[in-house]
């Protein structure tokens, strides 16, 4: 799959003017190899870790550019940070997330899916993207509160 990413990144940048430089291609190769949310510090960190030495800036830039190449999906679960997550290959999911400890379940529901569809059709809007995260409690933070 990293190859294939690999591949539509590079003709996304050809076709905005840009090219694959090696920081870009590290921060990718970064970003699928992560299978959870991560944020920018996450990121940083694990390439650091890794011995792989990118710049903060290149490494904002580029989680930009996959954003907008559609390699990436931004999420924000509320907390003010924004987190990332490849979403290249995956059926799109949502989030269910717990407004007390934090903990984030992906859902996935094709009946969702479908009228959030035939909504924008019945509007005449072209659906681009979306999101739609849950906000509340967790069975165990419910449990707490008893």
């Amino acid at each position: 799959m990293k190859k294939e990413a690999m591949e539509k990144f590079n003709k996304y940048l050809k076709l905005k003017g840009f090219k694959l430089t090696q920081e870009r291609r590290i921060i990718l190769e970064q970003v699928f190899s992560v299978h959870d949310h991560f944020d920018v510090e996450d990121l940083l960190y694990m390439l650091r870790k890794s011995n792989r030495q990118v710049s903060r800036a290149s490494v904002y830039r580029t989680l930009s550019l996959l954003v907008e190449s559609g390699l990436v999906e931004k999420v924000d679960f509320g907390d003010g940070r924004a987190y990332y997550e490849h979403v290249f290959g995956h059926l799109h999911h949502d989030h269910l997330i717990c407004k007390n400890c934090g903990k984030v379940v992906q859902f996935e529901d094709m009946t969702i899916e479908k009228r959030q569809k035939d909504i924008c059709k019945e509007h005449g809007f072209q659906l681009e993207y979306h999101t739609l995260n849950i906000f509340g409690f967790c069975t165990e933070c419910q449990k707490e509160d008893k």
